[in-house]
């Protein structure tokens, strides 16, 4: 297998789900494009603001992407190539595009109100309140993660003192691209331009900001930026979205774009030769391919962080019904691509089948990509540097929805519709206030970011497959209840389900056998992990059951409780 094949496979399977099973999923749900959509019924200029499709995708995919779809094919690579492939498109098309077309579906459908809404409503309270706070612990994890990435990605210096000119070259683009896109968010709004104006105006902008990023380098340490990117997320999770969410995702999205077609522009035309082998074995380095291959590639398959996205931020945007499928649906399925991407560069970088063990993900694929373009005469050196600027966009973009998800899942864990908000204790108001449930989200995930965030990152990946089988489920209760067939969700909640639960007694497992055997364990590392992995296993054990109840019991379905 070379890589030309492989992408051409990857093109026709991609493409024919959106065009045949996304089309199916609309007729099956059904789309009202005359219905009027929550971002006008629910307009208040800060999150529910409608959007043009163009600016909501490119919200939803460049918050989805993060690096998930580019670390976790090169990571899972050790399994060989044949299984990595087969897991992004079955997993992308059957389990990842079918969920975040769901979870849109459902909250878009639910005056844009979240997934923790939706298990309320159709759950019960009892488990909206456990998936509410699972999902904030699952943020304070995600924004702690990714903005150190992002701190070490600009940071200006080596080991050695000296300055790292790609790196600083990075950090000021990415300044830019944030005045940028205040600027751009004010033309969107204030303006009566076109959209193809509107476009030519934010390729402009972002050619201006590579431009000068490339010219005038910034040189600090990651403590100045890990400071940096959490006031940038701060304020960028409480002001509205039209004057840095949209505008910014809006501009990145082209970034991100132009680097996936490039990416596959490059393997046509050098057609790599894939230098792993088809398949490794079922234990490769003490790691089984099942649950670990399914909790390792989240985003590229399925990724519960999609369903906070689709119903978070992006489902209070939707102008028209219509604009689901290519928003969500397409989305996840463009990510898959880039995913295929990233296992192609992998399995040309690597030697005798064996994966490089002295470069990160990121490098991997920036290298690999590098050597691909110089097919079309561009310089390794800027191209490396524009792929790595493209890297840490993701990471950014995903800050800026992640940290909004987890202020929202918080200010939601306290809220009580039956409760007005002139009734609200001072307390409660305090609770509910969106500038301190910023505050107290950020504040965790700082600390966490500077004392050891990564001792607990493993069970980031079950974290988030736990959060797909919940979001699947609470779906496909919403589906029964409203009369809408959901039988397509049934396979992937229960395998998903079974992957989790699976992952999370293995670590338990061997976390407590450390602990038996008094072997050298940490705070942070292993005994926060165990508890971690506990608290998660109990979570996901109880909102399931609590949703199956209402799947396979036999209470009439409803559509009483829909918007």
């Amino acid at each position: 297998m070379n890589g030309l094949t492989m992408m051409i496979i990857s093109i026709v399977v991609l493409g024919g789900a959106y065009l045949i099973y996304g089309r199916y999923l609309t007729k099956k749900w059904g789309i009202d494009p005359d219905a009027k959509t929550p971002a006008f019924e629910m307009e208040d200029g800060v999150d529910y603001v409608p959007a043009d499709t163009g600016v909501v995708f490119g919200h939803q995919f460049a918050s989805i992407a993060g690096a998930g779809p580019i670390n976790g094919p090169i990571q899972a690579a050790v399994f060989g190539w044949v299984p990595v492939l087969l897991w992004i498109l079955v997993g992308g098309v059957f389990f990842g595009a079918v969920q975040d077309f769901a979870a849109m579906y459902a909250s878009v459908k639910n005056k844009g109100r979240t997934i923790g809404y939706i298990i309320e409503v159709y759950i019960g309270k009892t488990g909206k309140k456990l998936f509410l706070l699972f999902t904030w612990l699952f943020s304070i994890l995600v924004v702690a993660a990714f903005a150190d990435v992002v701190a070490k990605t600009f940071n200006g210096f080596n080991a050695e003192g000296a300055s790292i000119e790609s790196s600083g070259a990075v950090a000021t683009t990415s300044v830019m691209f944030i005045a940028a896109a205040v600027l751009l968010g004010i033309i969107l709004k204030k303006s009566k331009f076109s959209k193809w104006l509107n476009t030519f105006i934010a390729i402009g902008l972002l050619v201006i900001c590579i431009v000068v990023g490339l010219s005038c380098p910034i040189y600090f340490s990651t403590g100045f930026w890990h400071i940096f990117v959490f006031v940038y997320i701060a304020i960028a999770s409480i002001v509205p979205v039209w004057a840095l969410l949209q505008p910014r995702d809006y501009l990145n999205s082209f970034l991100l774009l132009a680097m996936i077609a490039a990416s596959v522009v490059g393997v046509v035309l050098f057609n790599p030769k894939m230098n792993l082998v088809a398949f490794s074995g079922f234990n490769v380095g003490g790691n089984t391919l099942f649950p670990y291959l399914f909790v390792t590639i989240a985003c590229g398959a399925v990724s519960g962080f999609h369903a906070l996205v689709s119903s978070g931020t992006a489902s209070k945007q939707i102008k028209n019904e219509k604009d689901m499928l290519p928003v969500s649906f397409g989305s996840m399925l463009l990510e898959s691509m880039l995913a295929v991407v990233a296992l192609i560069a992998v399995g040309y970088i690597a030697k005798d089948g064996v994966v490089p063990a002295d470069m990160t993900q990121p490098q991997i694929f920036a290298s690999a990509v590098a050597v691909f373009l110089e097919k079309l005469h561009i310089p390794a050196s800027i191209s490396s540097t524009l792929i790595t600027l493209s890297i840490s966009a993701f990471a950014l973009t995903s800050l800026d929805s992640v940290a909004r998800v987890g202020r929202i899942a918080f200010q939601e864990l306290f809220l009580d519709s039956s409760i007005k908000d002139e009734e609200m204790s001072p307390l409660l108001k305090v609770l509910t206030n969106k500038y301190f449930s910023t505050a107290i989200t950020l504040a965790l995930a700082y600390a966490l970011a500077k004392v050891g965030y990564a001792a607990i990152w493993p069970l980031f990946g079950s974290a988030n497959q736990l959060l797909s089988a919940l979001a699947l489920i609470a779906c496909a209760v919403y589906l029964k209840k409203t009369n809408r067939q959901g039988f397509m969700l049934w396979a992937p909640m229960v395998i998903m389900l079974a992957v989790t639960l699976s992952a999370l007694a293995l670590t338990i497992y061997s976390k407590v056998s450390a602990l038996i055997a008094g072997t050298s364990v940490t705070v942070l590392g292993d005994i926060l992990q165990l508890a971690f992995a506990i608290a998660l296993m109990v979570l996901g054990i109880i909102v399931s059951v609590q949703g199956f109840n209402k799947l396979i019991g036999k209470e009439e379905p409803s559509t009483k409780v829909e918007a």
